[in-house]
């Protein structure tokens, strides 16, 4: 398999070609280039998983890993170094499926929503970077070329996120997104680097490791630490913050942050070191759940209540991943039938919430699209205008709260049954998340495609639906939403490698759906119809509670305060004074005294010939009479 190198120098080229020449460049051709250039990269992804599982498993029951293109980048020793190359195992070829996919449905759909957009060809360009950069991420060979590309999506978010640099928000979301990653990869790379010195390699297989004296302490920090990174891609508490704001971007770029690897790649991270959590870290994989748990809790409560549809639906992607960090986290073992059936639960999820996240976002694009503008009040009724977004939103919505046959119940079910496995609380703590999840994304259904139609807007403009280029990646991402729970996952990816046959728990999956269908209704019968007194009523009665989860329970204005009024103000001020009044102080000191003494002694350079003289014989005579004496 040694085309599959051209799945990530075709979109490098992609980028240069657009970087460099796209400003001559029409709209169409610039397009074109990019949306052609992925769909290559997908057939040769889609050809790679072919042939990579059809192949005969080894005598172990495995699929084997392959490293069909491998160089020594940077030698250390003779036992250490950093190579480059491309990893083919069951989950990154997985990943090769969910990035190519998601990434030709934007390409594509962008035909239509950027049309007539200034700096188009840019916008391609920055998308060929982004796809490369994910791309790269999960076929690394090791962890350190992991984190180049890890660098390179970060810098791709950036980009895209400020996509409209002149809009004030878009800059400020760029750069807080930007700034909060940076901050968590910095653990990422310390835990990079112990892990390396004492680990003796950058791989993520634990047969080839070599400890060292006290590496064995030392890994649970290691992985501790790139958790952390993983935690800031991710957005798990409290490193959260920059992707509500992340919505700034041109919505087809929430799409792919949301659903291919920006954002699933601390999942991503977590389930790639598997084998050395589980055999060094357990612990630590451990708290990862608790964290993931909480942080699936508290965006599924910030989500109830928002009105911007974007933002909606980001806090749902925050509560989704939690669900995925959650599975993996709860794993006390590689055998999926004693207590590793997470790990096999989080891909899975992994995978079929691409599907069905990205219909959303691209649904809500389409939306925005039609009524130029985010909120839920310039919405309502919009069923009859839009048929097409309407029944695949709709598909979505069944999808992420797990009502079957969606591929979303199959994916959430096993989650759910992971973490009975774990413990009953874990188990139901996630139900009750799920049941959370159907009641905040039918509330959004409802409000958008039911409820009061804003007519004085509409009347002004009347929505429509988008054209093909648009609702051609809606039918076909909502086709996958239908079908993909009935893919045989398990037998792809496992915790162990071995063939795994997916049996539902009915007891959880029954339970699962009847607290969804519930939820449900109760969304139904609040917002629904053309008013909605108790929703008024519910937020008038709890309006503490209402307007702490509109504002994200104020965790923004926390990190404004401990940024500003600690570290600025009693951290940085000080240091800032001291650095202008003692430092500087000290150093102009000298710099006055150099330049005063000289001042005076200037004139022992007079340069007259007669001024020396006389000095020279004052000179002797004192050197005589001290002889003398």
């Amino acid at each position: 398999m040694e085309y599959t190198i051209l799945i990530l120098l075709l979109p490098f080229l992609s980028f240069l070609i657009l970087g460099i020449g796209g400003k001559w460049m029409t709209h169409r051709t610039a397009g074109l280039i990019g949306t052609t250039v992925l769909g290559v990269v997908a057939a040769l992804s889609y050809a790679t998983a072919f042939l990579y599982f059809s192949a005969p498993r080894l005598a172990d029951g495995t699929f084997a890993t392959l490293m069909p293109y491998n160089m020594t980048w940077l030698p250390f020793t003779s036992s250490l170094s950093i190579d480059l190359g491309i990893l083919l195992d069951p989950i990154s070829v997985m990943m090769l499926i969910v990035i190519s996919t998601v990434s030709l449905m934007v390409h594509i759909y962008s035909f239509g929503y950027m049309k007539g957009e200034v700096g188009f060809q840019r916008y391609y360009a920055f998308l060929s970077l982004f796809s490369m950069s994910m791309l790269g991420l999960v076929v690394a060979t090791n962890i350190f070329q992991m984190y180049l590309f890890w660098e390179l999506v970060g810098v791709s978010s950036y980009l895209l996120i400020g996509f409209y640099y002149t809009k004030p928000a878009a800059i400020a979301a760029s750069k807080k997104a930007f700034i909060v990653t940076r901050f968590a990869d910095l653990g990422f790379l310390i835990g990079i680097l112990i892990y390396g010195y004492y680990a003796g390699t950058y791989t993520f297989h634990p047969d080839e490791l070599s400890l060292l004296t006290g590496g064995a302490t030392m890994l649970p920090l290691a992985l501790g630490l790139m958790f952390i990174g993983g935690a800031g891609k991710s957005a798990m508490f409290p490193l959260h913050i920059w992707l509500p704001d992340a919505m700034e971007g041109p919505t087809p770029v929430s799409a792919l942050i949301h659903a291919a690897t920006m954002v699933v790649a601390g999942v991503y991270l977590v389930a790639r070191m598997f084998p050395l959590f589980i055999g060094y870290a357990p612990n630590v994989l451990h708290l990862v759940a608790y964290i993931a748990a909480f942080t699936s809790f508290y965006a599924a409560a910030v989500a109830c209540v928002q009105s911007d549809i974007k933002r909606v639906l980001a806090f749902s992607t925050i509560s989704q991943i939690g669900f995925m960090m959650v599975a993996l986290g709860v794993c006390t073992s590689t055998n999926p039938h004693e207590g590793g059936l997470g790990y096999m639960a989080g891909m899975f999820h992994l995978f079929t919430h691409a599907m069905f996240k990205a219909l959303l976002f691209l649904c809500a694009g389409s939306i925005i699209h039609a009524v130029h503008s985010n909120e839920m009040s310039a919405m309502g009724g919009l069923r009859k205008y839009m048929p097409i977004t309407h029944i695949t939103f709709l598909f979505a919505c069944f999808a992420i709260s797990g009502i079957p046959p969606f591929s979303g119940f199959f994916s959430k079910d096993e989650i759910l049954a992971a973490c009975f496995q774990f413990n009953s609380v874990m188990g139901w703590t996630m139900t009750i998340i799920a049941a959370m999840t159907a009641f905040y994304m039918f509330r959004l259904y409802f409000g958008i495609f039911w409820g009061t139609e804003n007519k004085e807007l509409h009347a002004e403009h009347t929505p429509h639906e988008s054209p093909l280029t648009m609702t051609f990646p809606l039918m076909f991402l909502a086709a996958v939403t239908c079908v993909a729970g009935f893919i045989p996952f398990g037998h792809f990816v496992s915790s162990n490698g071995e063939s795994y046959t997916i049996d539902l728990d009915w007891t959880v999956a029954g339970t699962s759906i009847a607290i969804a269908g519930v939820t449900i209704a109760i969304a139904a019968y609040i917002y629904m119809g053309s008013k909605q007194p108790i929703a008024n009523a519910l937020a008038h009665r709890f309006r503490g509670l209402w307007t702490a989860a509109y504002h994200r329970f104020y965790i923004d204005e926390i990190y404004q305060f401990i940024t500003h009024r600690i570290i600025f103000g009693c951290i940085s001020r000080p240091i800032a004074w001291w650095d202008r009044h003692v430092v500087d102080g000290f150093f102009n000191f000298l710099a006055w005294s150099a330049n005063a003494t000289s001042d005076e002694i200037r004139g022992l350079q007079s340069g007259q010939v007669q001024q020396y003289a006389f000095v020279f014989l004052l000179g002797t005579l004192a050197l005589i009479l001290m002889l003398l004496l």
